[in-house]
């Protein structure tokens, strides 16, 4: 996989976000998003420009004091909020010095570079679920959705963001095969450590082994499609204790 840097986190932020704005036109803006149950693409827009808005609000702050939640916004003009919302968002990081200290919810170094990151997978999976909504399918880039399974496992599962962890015992192995990278994750209850292949003992069985792209990947841990579309050996019922808990909102706590 490659290694990201805050170069490559804003261009796939923009590529995103610019998708994701081509979808805010007056006749689909009330088209249900069937990722987001109960959410038109009007709520859709309105969400991801105040969460534009509440990372640049804690880069801003420079501050590893946790941040007041912000109020949600009903902009009645939606397209702008977001445009205006983006625009502010990526002035901050443009201006941000990447190791200055911003706050975050999750074990991961308390540096503004934590939102870069986190704004690059919050932007493309909701443009996703935009495009859903108008009837189409274009997946996540194939190195950012490999990063965006490495989010999920080093970031959500840790901070305690999963659907499940009750009889979630086991090995598994996952595999990106366009993206050319694999995962191995042990779970033990709410226990969960990602492992390098060189520490996987060869002697341990997997217990659940998925292959698939890279995109259809990162989308089944976030609840956006089935396990079903990708290829699966072993235990099923495994696959659950790897799905964060809320694939809408960022947390913030």
């Amino acid at each position: 996989m490659a290694n990201w840097d805050k170069g490559d986190y804003l261009d796939a932020l923009h590529r995103d976000a610019t998708a994701f704005r081509a979808v805010l036109l007056p006749d689909t803006l009330d088209s249900a998003v069937p990722p987001c149950p109960t959410w038109t693409v009007r709520d859709l827009a309105a969400h991801l420009g105040w969460v534009h808005r509440w990372i640049a609000g804690i880069v801003k702050r420079a501050t590893l004091d946790r941040p007041e939640r912000p109020a949600s916004e009903s902009p009645e003009d939606v397209a702008g909020y977001f445009d205006a919302a983006y625009a502010e968002l990526s002035a901050t990081f443009q201006a941000m010095p990447e190791d200055g200290p911003a706050w975050n919810w999750a074990p991961q170094p308390k540096t503004a570079m934590f939102w870069v990151r986190r704004a690059a997978h919050e932007t493309a999976v909701h443009r996703w679920d935009a495009q859903i909504a108008v009837g189409v399918t274009e997946p996540i880039d194939t190195e950012l959705a490999a990063d965006g399974v490495d989010e999920v496992l080093d970031t959500w599962l840790p901070a305690g963001r999963r659907l499940a962890t009750e009889h979630a015992d086991g090995l598994v192995h996952l595999v990106a095969a366009d993206a050319e990278a694999e995962w191995f994750v042990r779970l033990r209850g709410e226990r969960v450590a990602v492992l390098d292949a060189f520490s996987v003992d060869a002697d341990e069985p997997v217990t659940t082994r998925v292959t698939g792209a890279a995109s259809d990947l990162d989308l089944a841990l976030w609840g956006r499609v089935p396990f079903d579309l990708l290829s699966i050996e072993g235990d099923q019922g495994l696959l659950s204790a790897l799905r964060t808990d809320d694939g809408s909102v960022t947390p913030l706590n």
